[in-house]
């Protein structure tokens, strides 16, 4: 007797067989049961989960001589010449190269009223159904919606959206989903076990995954590494076989990525490389990894999930997950889709590879956006994002500092470590840039050290309301950080005047004015909680250019617009200074890596 392959061997032949698809398969359970079978099916869904395999047992179900039954005997002629595909009332049409109308005419439409030679039902099970062609698809419209009682159509397709909606809604839909990993494994253990070969949980494992959900693939990579590896397999034989990429690869890339050692990345690309691997698939292989560590990160618990942590690299990538915070992972899924796009067309795929482990080492050294910004604000220690943001703290590497090799040294605003490059291009991180020179010597004299909310308040002079206007600036600060800096630490001068607190901008702040009209409720609210009394907040004019006398008669604050306090025969150095002392500009300084190369006066 020929050799028969295990897709065609293992094939189900009862509804309870069928892996994966209990909801289709329950539900036309249930309509045979009952008598309600429709008299037109659509069977959609990725190749080889059991669409046809379905529709033959549904074919046998309807014809057994014990029938209809939900569980057909599979011994009387019909069930057996329908499970080979030879029974003369359940034909079996391969739409696409029945696609011509003519051909749909000569074997469907004309007999329709051809009763069944032997059994219940004349059933067309039509293969690939989106293939027909839409003079075919008009053509059996009527068929489909008022076809003859002893006519059933089944349908199977794996492009639903190209069946049209005339059709669709003559018949009922089934959508067959892909089959998880875990159930193809535990039905390829079932026929390693029925065929006598020993085989690893490994290597079904990988099987399994290598499927992507699709059981026939599966069963037929399982026979194509049963012909090399003979009755013993192991996973290293699938991985040859199949050409599947080595769990060691991906966990010692991962390994040299943690330990941003460049020199590693590139050696773990030339293993690639002098295997024969596929690079694409190295980069879809190592994305799916990441996309393992980040369930993990997210849901420690599901490290006992075999499709998420196989037994073998369970402890491994337990212990990688603490190593990798979930931006980190979640840039590095980026880009590494984005590297298996571009090997497709890369005249040199290894260096594209090499690339994308070096950036993904350079990204783990970004600083999120939003910790520079509340560094700024609070005084913070502002560190790269090694560490699992919301989950478990980084494992130094023994022997280590604890601190990744090359990371930028933590800074604070106002006393922080120098940290090499400027700012990536990853959206919503920057990096945390060394102070210019100038201001690296005010740090270390100590006359950088008050605060826009104190300048402010000193403007004003030591009067009897200074202490208001103080606790309600540093309010605003402290509930409203954008507003302040933007609008409330650019005014000319603020003064507590009886019930009213007046703020001055210049002439040329008239956006500002506006920006303050919008907020003027908002303010006179924090005044209220602040003052415990009803306090008005308006708005008054600088005075043009030159700044309005203060109330105290102190000098123009510091932070003060260059205009409000520019003489007109200002010399290059007294703009440079004017300059400096703009608030705007020295929290940009702050924020960005950059210097002042010259003022020109406009």
């Amino acid at each position: 007797m020929p050799y028969q392959v295990l897709a065609r061997k293992w094939r189900p032949q009862r509804f309870d067989q069928v892996v994966g698809q209990k909801g289709v398969t329950q539900t036309l359970r249930n309509a045979i049961a009952s008598g309600r079978v429709a008299q037109a099916f659509v069977f959609a869904g990725p190749r080889g989960v059991g669409k046809t395999t379905t529709a033959r047992i549904l074919a046998r179900a309807l014809n057994c001589v014990k029938g209809p039954t939900t569980d057909p005997c599979g011994e009387c002629d019909a069930c057996r010449e329908i499970a080979e595909g030879r029974d003369m009332d359940v034909l079996e049409i391969d739409a696409a190269t029945h696609t011509q109308v003519e051909k749909v005419r000569d074997i469907i439409i004309d007999g329709l009223a051809i009763r069944p030679v032997r059994d219940r039902y004349k059933i067309f099970i039509i293969d690939e159904v989106h293939q027909l062609s839409g003079h075919s698809f008009n053509a059996l419209l009527k068929s489909i919606e008022e076809p003859p009682p002893h006519i059933v159509f089944i349908m199977a397709t794996t492009a639903l959206d190209k069946i049209p909606d005339t059709i669709r809604s003559r018949a009922q839909e089934f959508e067959f989903r892909t089959i998880p990993a875990r159930l193809i494994a535990e039905q390829l253990r079932a026929i390693a076990d029925a065929e006598g070969i020993d085989v690893t949980d490994e290597a079904i494992a990988l099987v399994a995954r290598a499927a992507d959900g699709s059981m026939r693939d599966a069963e037929t990579a399982f026979d194509q590494v049963m012909a090399f590896a003979g009755e013993r397999v192991r996973a290293e034989d699938v991985a040859s076989v199949l050409g599947l990429v080595g769990r060691d690869l991906l966990m010692d890339a991962l390994s040299a990525v943690a330990d941003e050692d460049a020199a590693a990345a590139f050696a773990i690309a030339a293993r690639a490389v002098e295997a024969g691997y596929d690079l694409r698939l190295v980069c879809r292989e190592l994305s799916r990894v990441v996309r393992d560590l980040l369930v993990l990160a997210v849901d420690p618990s599901r490290i006992e999930d075999s499709e998420i942590a196989p037994e073998g690299d369970r402890e491994r990538l337990k212990a990688l997950a603490t190593r990798f915070s979930r931006e980190d992972l979640m840039r590095a899924f980026d880009l590494l889709t984005r590297a298996e796009a571009e090997i497709r067309s890369a005249a040199e795929p290894r260096y594209n590879l090499e690339m994308a482990l070096v950036r993904w080492i350079h990204l783990r050294k970004l600083v999120p956006l939003a910790d520079v910004i509340a560094a700024l604000q609070g005084g913070a220690p502002i560190t790269p994002s090694g560490p699992a943001r919301g989950g478990q703290p980084s494992v130094p590497r023994p022997g280590s500092s604890g601190r990744r090799p090359g990371a930028p040294t933590s800074f604070t605003p106002g006393g922080r470590g120098a940290a090499p490059g400027g700012a990536s291009g990853a959206a919503g991180v920057v990096r945390a840039p060394a102070p210019p020179a100038g201001q690296a010597r005010e740090i270390r004299e100590g006359r950088a050290e008050e605060t826009a909310a104190g300048r402010l308040s000193a403007a004003g002079g030591d009067g009897p309301d200074s202490g208001l206007k103080a606790a309600f600036l540093e309010e605003v600060q402290r509930t409203k950080p954008v507003l302040f800096a933007t609008v409330i630490a650019q005014a000319q001068r603020i003064e507590v005047i009886g019930d009213r607190i007046l703020f001055a901008f210049t002439s040329n702040h008239r956006l500002l004015g506006e920006q303050f009209e919008q907020n003027r409720a908002l303010l006179e609210s924090i005044a209220l909680r602040v003052a415990g009394r009803k306090l008005a907040v308006v708005t008054g004019s600088g005075g043009g250019d030159e700044p309005a006398p203060a109330s105290s008669g102190a000098e123009p604050r510091e932070g003060a617009h260059a205009d409000a306090v520019k003489p007109r025969d200002a010399k290059p150095q007294d703009l440079r200074a004017v300059a400096l002392a703009d608030q705007g500009l020295r929290t940009l300084l702050d924020i960005l890596p950059a210097e002042i190369k010259s003022v020109e006066e406009i």
